[in-house]
């Protein structure tokens, strides 16, 4: 493995594109999809909910309102629940033509089960988390199912992951998440990734991002170091327009930096055998030392420690030797600074 397995969020932010550019929501969404392929990511995520179905039409909002001044849930929802089955099997079709895995998060059961024929693994929303019976529902579909951990007590994860496995789901992630758009660095605690491969280790273990993109997309390369299996972030195409999630998305140019991370933390990293290297077999011998004489000697005299020193280069007797060597005697003239070898005395 050079990189994480990589999902870019779609989400609902092709419906802001799509009214800046002038085209349909399809066409943004295939847009989307395209500049992800390009960047190299493994797997298109979108969203697919209700507005009425997923949250009540008071719920007051829970986002940074300078980013995006909607003031409730429900009246967001509304703005980005214009899909249906129809539209994400068409987008399902699209993203697999363009060599990715597709998948969309659903937020109530017809939506769970519309898109079974279609995602090639589910993801379960943190807001989900104890709404175990959703939770055992897309486990017993016997695919593959991500779930971020947000916002949730360690006791919370693990009744969701019990419920699960009691439904029959053998391919668990378990992303590593903050609940906050976006998260301040200072709040991403990466380290919980190690926290959750330690408490579950029959899963596997990953990272969703809502930390603002950096020049160099050094938290994705954090968490692949800590042991993220997989990353998900969302994407975007343009990071400066008003909405839902573009102030926190990494844009195409971001997913790539991120990925060439990925690959060069991989190479540096290596394997963990320590061993003699290739690549340090001749300077191994150069940079060692070996026992060479500190004066002239003539055929038959006796090495005394005061003839010989340990100096580089380590082609010669080892140092470790010394005791034997002392007390025996050349077997040829040898001049000064002669680095001693086995047939030499």
């Amino acid at each position: 493995m050079n990189k994480p397995y990589l999902i870019a969020e779609m989400g609902v932010n092709f419906y802001d594109t799509a009214r800046v550019l002038g085209i349909t929501l399809l066409e943004a969404a295939k847009l989307y999809i395209d500049k992800a392929a390009e960047a190299g990511i493994d797997c298109a995520k979108f969203q697919s909910y209700k507005a009425g179905t997923i949250v009540s039409k008071n719920s007051p909002a829970y986002w940074d309102t300078t980013k995006e001044p909607t003031k409730t849930q429900y009246e967001l929802f509304l703005k980005h629940d214009r899909f249906g089955e129809a539209e994400y099997k068409e987008l399902c079709d699209y993203t697999h033509s363009k060599g990715m895995d597709f998948t969309s998060t659903p937020f109530d059961y017809v939506s769970a089960d519309f898109l079974e024929d279609m995602v090639d693994l589910y993801k379960i929303s943190s807001s989900d988390i104890s709404n175990l019976p959703f939770i055992r529902h897309i486990g017993s579909k016997g695919k593959p199912v991500y779930m971020s951990v947000d916002a949730s007590y360690i006791l919370e994860v693990d009744e969701a992951v019990r419920a699960l496995k009691e439904f029959g789901c053998k391919d668990i992630v378990l992303f590593h998440c903050v609940l906050s758009y976006p998260t301040k660095p200072e709040d991403a605690n990466l380290r919980v990734i190690q926290t959750l491969e330690k408490i579950n280790p029959d899963v596997r273990v990953g990272f969703s991002d809502h930390v603002a993109p950096d020049d160099t997309m050094m938290t994705l390369a954090a968490a692949y170091m800590l042991g993220a299996e997989v990353i998900e972030k969302h994407f975007t195409l343009d990071k400066t327009l008003p909405g839902n999630d573009h102030y926190h998305a990494g844009d195409p140019n971001d997913f790539k930096k991120a990925i060439a991370n990925f690959k060069w933390i991989d190479t540096v990293l290596g394997n963990a055998e320590k061993t003699v290297l290739d690549c340090e077999v001749v300077p191994r011998k150069e940079a060692r030392r070996s026992l060479l004489l500190t004066r002239d000697m003539k055929a038959g005299e006796t090495i005394q420690a005061y003839d010989i020193m340990a100096k580089r280069p380590g082609t010669g007797i080892s140092p470790n030797f010394t005791d034997i060597v002392v007390g025996r005697k050349v077997n040829q003239d040898l001049p000064e600074d002669t680095v001693m070898m086995w047939e030499m005395i």
